[in-house]
């Protein structure tokens, strides 16, 4: 059944929207391969594609490897390529107004516009997870989310930091309050001082061994950014919002140039997430593994209405 342009969901006011890394649970996508074909062969494709039981790492972890960042991109982009699937079954060929993903998410999001193949992007994502791994090896680093300053503050203190010597950036603006940090360990400890000094509520060290979307990446950007070019690319079915531009993309070269910078650029979502309501979206689809972003949006502006499909239970409520 095809989904009509009424007043509930109009295609015009709907963006859909796929998370990145953090997201990632155990069990994701089981029950939703349990109850729907479509979803079960995206998953075994995947499996069949990287060489691997991706969905058994998916389904019964253990945990500590699903959140190896080799097996998290990919799990990540499986999940939610197989929700997008559902939801296109249920309510047919439903394009909505824009295409957004958070970090990693957006190499889903890519796919999602048929910008690339399934495939292409799976490859992408396991690349992209791969290098990342390897350049946090050779280059140790970590994350903090910093809660309660505003970000122009939080980008001053990290330049006062780098000014002493230190190597720290923002990652992610995530949304008004709640902003991530990354560099070398010793640069995230000196921003997070200087955060605090200056106002900031909490200084969140992140469980994570990876400084991403800071320059410690550059080495894996560099090589991911072969990858990109040996791909094929077509024009987006959908606009996709950027990372890095956050505005609408709608030519090759402009998708090209912003997957590939984002690896060391900030991920400038508050800003994607109001250029979207700026241009009409009243409604922020989901889809993938949890609803970190739905809640993200929610800080950003809470008149808008927001939906996370990941599992069967989920569908069955928005139905």
């Amino acid at each position: 059944m095809a989904l009509k342009e009424d007043a509930v969901l109009n295609p015009h006011e709907i963006a859909f929207l796929f998370p990145g890394q953090g997201s990632q649970q155990l069990g994701m996508g089981y029950q939703l391969a349990q109850q729907y074909q479509i979803a079960r062969e995206t998953f075994e494709h995947a499996d069949q594609f990287l060489g691997f039981p991706l969905s058994e790492v998916c389904w019964h972890g253990p945990i500590e490897r699903l959140n190896d960042t080799y097996y998290t991109q990919p799990a990540l982009y499986t999940h939610s390529i197989a929700a997008l699937r559902v939801f296109k079954e249920i309510f047919g060929d439903f394009q909505p107004r824009f295409i957004a993903g958070h970090s990693m998410g957006e190499i889903t999001a890519l796919a999602a516009a048929e910008a690339i193949s399934f495939e292409d992007g799976l490859f992408l994502a396991q690349q992209r997870g791969r290098l990342m791994k390897e350049s946090g090896e050779k280059q140790p680093g970590g994350m903090a989310a910093i809660l309660g300053l505003e970000a122009d503050t939080l980008y001053e203190v990290c330049n006062e930091a780098c000014a002493q010597g230190e190597i720290v950036q923002v990652a992610n603006d995530n949304c008004p309050g709640q902003i991530v940090i990354s560099g070398s360990h010793q640069g995230v400890a000196k921003a997070s001082e200087l955060a605090l000094a200056r106002g900031a509520k909490k200084a969140i060290k992140l469980a994570v061994s990876i400084a991403a979307h800071s320059q410690l990446m550059a080495p894996a950007q560099a090589e991911f950014s072969k990858f990109v070019d040996q791909i094929s690319f077509v024009q987006p079915k959908v606009p996709v919002v950027g990372n890095v531009c956050h505005t609408a993309m709608t030519t090759v070269a402009q998708l090209k140039e912003d997957i590939k910078a984002q690896l060391t650029s900030p991920v400038y979502w508050t800003d994607s997430v109001r250029y979207m309501i700026q241009n009409g979206i009243v409604h922020f689809i989901e889809l993938g593994s949890g609803s970190v972003l739905c809640g993200l949006i929610k800080r950003i502006d809470p008149k808008v209405r927001t939906a996370a499909l990941g599992t069967p239970e989920d569908f069955a409520s928005f139905l």
